[in-house]
């Protein structure tokens, strides 16, 4: 097949769903739009990539890591524990990676609620911050690990290059500007974790496991670095914007 034939058909694709979509509902047109858009792109992107270029830094212009998707509420159930089972999910993605494991539904939900045990375990409350998250890397997966302090877009985008995933703690309001997909114009306290990064685009690829359109999503790169704060020590969620600028990598 061509690319020209699979242009055509892409552009046939977008118009159905367009006339579909305001048949159906109007009001939600916008946003299915939105999410139908995104949705080419990547099928694009995947058919007929851009060539990567190597920059004078050595590091390529774009790299993607092809990680499984772990949702935070795996069988859509927003009660507790999975209301706030961000980090454990963001852990699980890099985990799940490293071991060449494609989970279930059902091996996801059963994997946050062993790691909860070893939470409660350790009597900490059900927000944990980067340092706790360091300990069941290595405590409780058995992995090294790095905290990166303040890192940079350039550091991030070594790792990346590197197929190491990046764990990020962040403000989910903040992530909100660009992630229309939250709730309740989105979580204070939220993890993401990013697998990719575009120059072209200036914007990080991650698995945001906050939302069943998180796969693959992208922020850009100032507004993510925006983001990230750690859980302050008071372990207020509302203060989150004080907490300190760490990302964590696990390493094998």
């Amino acid at each position: 097949m061509t690319l020209k034939k699979i242009t055509i058909g892409l552009f046939i694709l977008i118009l159905s769903c367009i006339s579909w979509l305001i048949f159906e509902n109007p009001t939600r047109f916008e946003q299915k739009f939105s999410n139908t858009a995104t949705i080419v792109e990547n099928t694009i992107d995947t058919i007929a990539p851009k060539p990567t270029k190597i920059l004078k830094d050595g590091l390529p212009n774009r790299y993607l890591i092809e990680a499984p998707f772990v949702e935070q509420a795996p069988e859509k159930n927003w009660d507790q524990p999975w209301q706030d089972a961000c980090e454990e999910a963001g852990l699980l993605t890099v985990d799940y990676f490293y071991k060449n494991i494609t989970p279930s539904p059902q091996d996801i939900k059963q994997s946050i609620l062993d790691m909860i045990d070893y939470e409660k375990l350790q009597k900490w409350k059900i927000d944990i911050n980067i340092n706790q998250m360091q300990q069941i890397s290595e405590k409780y997966l058995g992995y090294n690990s790095e905290i990166l302090i303040n890192p940079s877009v350039e550091e991030i985008k070594k790792y990346i290059s590197k197929n190491i995933p990046i764990v990020v703690p962040a403000n989910g309001k903040t992530l909100y500007r660009e992630n229309k997909h939250f709730k309740n114009g989105g979580p204070e306290y939220h993890v993401v974790v990013i697998l990719g990064y575009n120059d072209d685009k200036s914007q990080f690829t991650v698995h945001d496991v906050g939302t069943q359109f998180g796969k693959y999503f992208r922020y850009s790169y100032n507004l993510l670095l925006e983001a990230n704060h750690n859980l302050p020590e008071s372990g207020n969620k509302k203060e989150i914007d004080s907490g300190s600028k760490e990302m964590l990598i696990l390493l094998k």
